[in-house]
């Protein structure tokens, strides 16, 4: 199975990172401060606040999908759309993101 080198990227993690040139074969494999696998922002420094803000404006748009798809205001529809089509988005990798967001969410429950 051959690699596809224009998809490869290194991800330099942490602060006291060397940040060395790595190769597959001949050619040198590019650098990116940031990576997305599985829909997870991850940066070189770890930092999950774009990872939120990312979840947070889809939540947004499915939200506004659903205002202006939806001519019920009962608060029962909506709880239900919410919780179906929302929260998904919300608590998706939360353990990764935000772990202590997790807890209080089931306490909320």
């Amino acid at each position: 199975m051959k690699c596809n080198k224009t998809k490869c990227k290194v991800l330099h993690v942490g602060r006291r990172n060397p940040k060395h040139d790595y190769r597959l074969g001949e050619e040198r494999i590019e650098s990116s401060p940031e990576e997305k696998d599985l829909e997870v922002l991850i940066d070189e420094k770890l930092d999950m606040s774009r990872q939120r803000a990312f979840a947070a404006q889809k939540a947004n748009c499915v939200l506004g999908s659903i205002k202006r798809g939806v001519t019920s205001r009962s608060r029962e529809v909506i709880l239900l759309l919410c919780s179906a089509l929302v929260r998904p988005h919300l608590e998706y990798c939360i353990q990764l993101w935000g772990p202590q967001y997790r807890r209080d969410m089931e306490l909320l429950e």
